[in-house]
């Protein structure tokens, strides 16, 4: 059995030699007795503060020691700062409108990330809106040529903007908004309250279906779009969905003509743009002569 000294007191004592190659394998101090390993650990020892700007010496527990030992809270931030930096918000400029912005992205926005994808130069949009006028001989709908219109309204801010940048007078400006008409003149001279009712016009007077206008509903101050007989009517619902008093129009429209036997085709935006496509409907009355 192994004689070895306490590490605190310094007095020789005997140690089981399991013990003793134990410590020494993990590099333990040896004790007499645990007043003395808890007197060894409670003892203070004087340490230089490891921030090398102070370097003031003081005193710390020896049970406290350690790898890094610092004077004050304020040492060891100003260490530690250093060592792992927080992380610095670093912002981008847009490429569209020289914005700043932080984050993963390229843009700032949506509507920026939009106008860069426009390989379009402004020129030649304006190019293709007067050669679809010429083609069709007045201003295109929007929702006619939606490719086009996505396009302008990216390079120029708006449809209206781009339609004006042309030299045309636009469809419907700001002030002319859902119940005010702006009126359209159709091929036979009937008067249209917008350019999607002046299509269907056109389609009935190339097709030869004989019709007449805002003809009213029996025994109410509604009137229809148009009648191809005496007991049909046609109706362009362009806002359906869009406004709760245009949907409750309609339903009365429906409820008048379920009354009084009429027969109502209803014709809505997706059946005019983006191509028109109003054989579905119309076509059973292209044959019909009107009021036999």
């Amino acid at each position: 059995m192994p004689q070895v000294k306490c590490n605190y007191c310094k007095k020789g004592f005997f140690r089981h030699r399991n013990r003793f190659n134990e410590n020494k394998k993990l590099g333990h101090n040896f004790y007499c007795s645990k007043e003395c390993q808890g007197n060894y650990f409670r003892r203070r020892v004087i340490v230089i503060c490891d921030n090398t700007e102070c370097g003031k010496q003081f005193e710390k527990l020896r049970k406290e020691f350690g790898p890094s030992n610092y004077c004050t809270g304020s040492c060891a931030a100003i260490v530690n700062n250093k060592k792992f930096p927080k992380h610095v918000v670093k912002f981008k400029t847009c490429r569209i409108c020289q914005n700043q912005f932080k984050g993963g992205n390229t843009y700032c926005s949506g509507v920026c990330y939009k106008k860069s994808r426009v390989r379009h130069k402004p020129e030649d949009l304006i190019k293709s809106l007067k050669h679809t006028y010429e083609k069709l001989g007045r201003v295109p709908a929007k929702r006619e040529i939606p490719k086009l219109a996505n396009a302008c309204e990216h390079a120029f801010g708006s449809w209206n903007n781009s339609i004006i940048a042309a030299d045309l007078k636009p469809n419907r400006s700001h002030e002319n908004r859902m119940y005010k008409r702006v009126m359209t003149k159709a091929k036979d001279g009937h008067s249209c309250d917008s350019i999607s009712e002046a299509l269907i016009d056109n389609w009935l007077t190339d097709n030869g279906v004989e019709h007449i206008r805002d003809v009213a509903y029996p025994d109410s101050n509604h009137k229809a779009d148009w009648s191809i007989r005496e007991n049909i009517f046609v109706e362009y619902f362009g806002l359906a969905k869009d406004s709760p008093r245009y949907d409750k129009s309609i339903k009365i429209k429906q409820r008048l003509c379920k009354k009084f036997g009429i027969k109502l085709v209803a014709i809505y935006p997706c059946d005019l743009y983006p191509k028109l496509n109003l054989s579905s409907k119309l076509k059973n009355f292209v044959y019909f002569p009107a009021f036999e």
